[in-house]
């Protein structure tokens, strides 16, 4: 398996949480060093919404700071996104990225895999 694939999205009143998580790709195919989550509303441009790279730093946007955690289970494979506090802003398609690349940036042409997007709903 290449393509990550994402799950855990869904409907929520403003204020609550949910917790999305990603498949990411086997190691025996690809080693995802960076990962990140990126949201997409309409057609708007996607954007970044975490990263995190291969000393699990995280990187967020400025919109979600203090509201969303990124974080990796490397036993599992498997790339997480809490979100928390959430607005009806947040409501988007929210995708999983992964580069073979050691640093995360916020581009979309940094990422070769993408998954098909989970969607996200905040009702107010």
């Amino acid at each position: 398996q290449v393509q990550p694939v994402e799950s855990g999205g869904g409907s929520v009143q403003a204020g609550g949480s949910l917790r999305l998580s990603c498949a990411l790709p086997d190691y025996s195919t690809v080693i995802a060093h960076c990962v990140a989550w990126f949201r997409q509303t309409g057609d708007n441009e996607r954007e970044g919404v975490a990263s995190m790279d291969d000393d699990d730093s995280p990187t967020y946007a400025e919109s979600v700071k203090g509201r969303f955690t990124i974080s990796r289970d490397s036993a599992e494979n498997t790339l997480y996104l809490q979100m928390d506090s959430l607005k009806p802003d947040d409501t988007a398609m929210y995708y999983c990225a992964a580069t073979t690349a050691r640093w995360c940036l916020f581009r979309l042409d940094w990422y070769p895999y993408w998954g098909q997007g989970t969607q996200v709903t905040v009702a107010s």
